[in-house]
């Protein structure tokens, strides 16, 4: 039976293609989508990942995510590093700064400034460049994808200098770096020297990053920290998810991409629905002449379900295909797309086109169900 049932989905051409593509279709709409979302929440705690060496994120406890900057006092940084527990503590500066460039345009540009000692946060990738060039005068790294937007078709060099608040900075080292939410250029530099880079304030110190001595529960220095301090201390894992949570509840992004997803649910569901339905009509003799051989509808609705479930793994093949595909092209070098496609997304979309090809394979079980053998004799 499962040979019959495969001979009659494939013997009209038209509609056996057509179910495939609608299932396509919906499948690339719903992992392409998806990936977008994944891609813009990952952004936008792109920063807190390239932050990388130490355990715990210290920041006033209003602070509800990343850009959300409300600085501390220098005393904050000097009760952190005195609570039992914690290994060292340094001073991360993070800010919004107006770069100029040799034509006389302006361009925002994230600027971060980091310990002068360590250096931890410190971009994890270097394209061109020595890190510990930061030590040397009006010396700033940047990231490639900020080097190509203030200097389009240029080739990065290091020595590039322009101005950032009216004071000249000189580019030591090329490094690459999470894209941000904002699409502005990052760059790192010396915690004293970021200060000579910003406008003179009674408070700059934006975040205070800690790592806890050897033995120590990461999660209980956070909650002594916060209970000896009135900070909030959390890990960088835990500030990301804070982060990403902020931009799923305050703006429109999740709904936005949530009715785009729904969209391509029921349009896949439509055409595969109304395109299966008009299949079963053309070849309900064909089920007549079963039913008259003795076929029952056990055996005839499992024909149906093996088509459906047939064309759903083809066109689910296809759509995965045709949004990795479009995933290669939005991370190519100098694309500004958001696309991440983790493995949740594939099962999402496979429990979504395995849901479509159920619910449209529904009306032509229905109309199986209540064929009578006669009608294999009807003109």
């Amino acid at each position: 039976m499962n040979w019959i049932a495969l001979k009659m989905l494939t013997g009209n051409q038209g509609k056996y293609l057509g179910i495939i593509l609608g299932i396509a279709f919906a499948t690339l709409l719903i992992a392409q989508q998806a990936s977008i979302f994944c891609g813009l929440m990952l952004q936008t705690s792109g920063q807190i990942r390239d932050i990388q060496g130490a355990d715990i994120w210290v920041m006033d406890e209003n602070v509800q995510f990343s850009d959300d900057i409300k600085p501390l006092s220098d005393s904050d940084l000097y009760r952190v590093r005195g609570v039992p527990g914690v290994a060292w503590a340094v001073p991360l500066y993070k800010g919004l700064t107006r770069s100029r460039l040799e034509d006389g345009n302006f361009q925002q540009t994230i600027l971060i400034g980091l310990d002068d000692a360590t250096l931890v946060g410190a971009p994890p990738n270097m394209i061109l460049g020595n890190l510990f060039d930061l030590r040397k005068p009006d010396a700033v790294i940047m990231d490639l994808e900020g080097y190509q937007l203030l200097w389009p078709g240029e080739e990065p060099r290091i020595g590039r200098r322009f101005e950032m608040n009216d004071r000249e900075a000189e580019i030591v080292g090329i490094c690459k770096a999470s894209r941000t939410f904002q699409t502005f250029p990052v760059v790192y530099t010396r915690y004293s020297q970021a200060l000579d880079f910003v406008p003179p304030e009674r408070k700059v110190l934006s975040f205070v990053l800690a790592d806890v001595t050897e033995g120590s529960s990461v999660e209980a220095i956070c909650r002594r920290i916060e209970a000896q301090t009135g900070l909030r201390a959390v890990t960088g894992e835990q500030f990301e998810w804070i982060t990403m949570d902020y931009f799923m509840r305050k703006t429109g992004i999740p709904f936005n991409f949530g009715i785009t997803v729904a969209l391509g649910f029921i349009v896949g569901t439509a055409i595969a629905a109304q395109t299966f339905y008009l299949f079963t009509i053309e070849n309900i003799k064909q089920y007549g002449a079963l039913k008259a051989m003795g076929a029952g509808n056990f055996t005839l609705l499992s024909m149906i379900l093996l088509q459906a479930l047939l064309v759903s793994f083809i066109g689910y093949g296809l759509g995965i295909g045709a949004a990795a595909w479009f995933g290669t092209l939005a991370n190519a070098p100098g694309s500004r797309l958001a696309f991440y496609m983790p493995w949740e997304v594939f099962v999402a979309t496979g429990v979504a086109v395995a849901a479509i090809s159920m619910l449209s394979s529904l009306l032509s079980m229905q109309r199986v169900l209540v064929v009578e053998p006669a009608v294999v004799f009807q003109g």
